[in-house]
C-alpha cells in the first residue's frame, strides 16, 4: 500500500467499505480492523473519533499527521490529564469564543480568567461562572429573536436548530468525549450541558443577525455561511488540543507475532 489513502466518515464492516481514524490506526499497529484499536488510550480513541466525524471530507484528513501518535498511549497513566485538558478548553476556549463572538465580552472575560479546570477543585467555579454565562447567552438570544409573529415563528426555530448544532458538531462533542471518560460526574455532565446550551444561544443569536430571507431554508443558510469562519476556528483550536494530548513523537507498540510496529509503517500516517 502507498503512503496516499483517505479517512472516512463513519466506522466500516469491512476494510473495503473504508477507514475511519481509529480504523487506519488499527491497521497501522497491525491489528484486526476495528475503531478501538487496543493500542491507543481511550481518550485519545473518544476525541479522534467524534473530531473525526464532525469533520467535512477534506478536513478530517487533517487528522492523518497525528495517527502514528496515537499508537502506544493506551495504559500510559495520562488519561486523566488528558480528560482534564478537554473539559478545560471545552469551558475556557469552545464556550468563551461563542460568547465573544455573540458580543457577550463580560460572560467570555469570566472564563478567561478562570485558572485552568484540572481537578475537580477547579470545575466548582467555573460551573459558576457557566451558569452566569448561560443567563447572558439566552437573553442575548431573546434580543435578538424579538417580537416574533407565528407566521415566521417556525422557520426561526429551524435556524436556531441548526445554528445549535453546527455550533456543537464544531468541536464540542470531540471536546466533551474525550472529557468524559474520566470526568463522567453530575458537575461533569453539568458542564458539557451548559457549554453546549451557551454554544448554541450564541450561534442562534449569530445566524439570526444574519438573515437574508423569511423562508426556512433561508434562515439556514444565513446561519451556515455566518458561522463558517467561528467553526473553522475551533476546529483549529481542537487540533491544538490534540496535539497537546499527543506524544511528541511515535511511539512503538507491541504487535503479536510481528514485534514493534516499524518506523515505516507509522509514517504512513504523517
Amino acid at each position: 500500500m502507498g503512503t496516499d489513502y483517505t479517512l472516512a466518515y463513519g466506522t466500516h464492516a469491512t476494510p473495503d467499505d473504508g477507514r475511519c481514524a481509529m480504523e487506519w490506526v488499527s491497521y497501522l499497529a497491525g491489528e484486526p480492523h476495528s475503531d478501538q484499536p487496543r493500542c491507543v488510550s481511550s481518550v485519545l480513541q473518544a476525541f479522534c473519533t467524534a473530531l473525526n466525524d464532525s469533520l467535512d471530507d477534506e478536513s478530517r484528513q487533517r487528522l492523518r499527521p497525528y495517527l502514528a501518535r496515537t499508537i502506544g498511549t493506551a495504559d500510559d497513566g495520562l488519561d486523566e490529564m488528558r480528560s482534564w485538558l478537554a473539559m478545560d478548553w471545552l469551558i475556557r476556549t469552545y464556550t468563551r469564543t461563542w460568547l465573544a463572538v455573540a458580543h457577550l465580552p463580560r460572560a467570555a472575560r469570566d472564563l478567561s480568567d478562570l485558572p485552568e479546570v484540572a481537578s475537580s477543585s477547579e470545575l466548582g467555579p467555573a460551573l459558576e461562572a457557566l451558569n452566569r454565562a448561560r443567563c447572558e447567552s439566552r437573553a442575548a438570544w431573546a434580543a435578538a429573536l424579538g417580537p416574533v409573529r407565528a407566521v415566521t415563528r417556525t422557520p426561526w426555530a429551524a435556524g436556531r436548530a441548526a445554528a445549535r448544532e453546527a455550533a456543537w458538531a464544531s468541536a464540542g462533542a470531540a471536546g466533551w468525549a474525550a472529557a468524559r471518560v474520566a470526568i463522567g460526574d453530575m458537575a461533569g455532565d453539568r458542564a458539557r450541558a451548559l457549554a453546549r446550551e451557551i454554544g448554541g444561544d450564541a450561534a442562534a443569536t449569530i445566524g439570526r443577525e444574519a438573515r437574508t430571507g423569511p423562508s426556512r431554508w433561508a434562515a439556514r443558510d444565513a446561519a451556515r455561511v455566518a458561522l463558517a469562519p467561528i467553526i473553522e476556528d475551533l476546529q483549529d483550536s481542537a487540533f491544538s488540543l490534540l496535539d497537546r494530548m499527543l506524544p511528541t513523537v511515535p511511539l512503538a507498540v507491541p504487535v503479536a507475532g510481528a514485534g514493534t510496529v516499524a518506523p515505516a509503517v507509522l509514517a504512513m500516517a504523517m
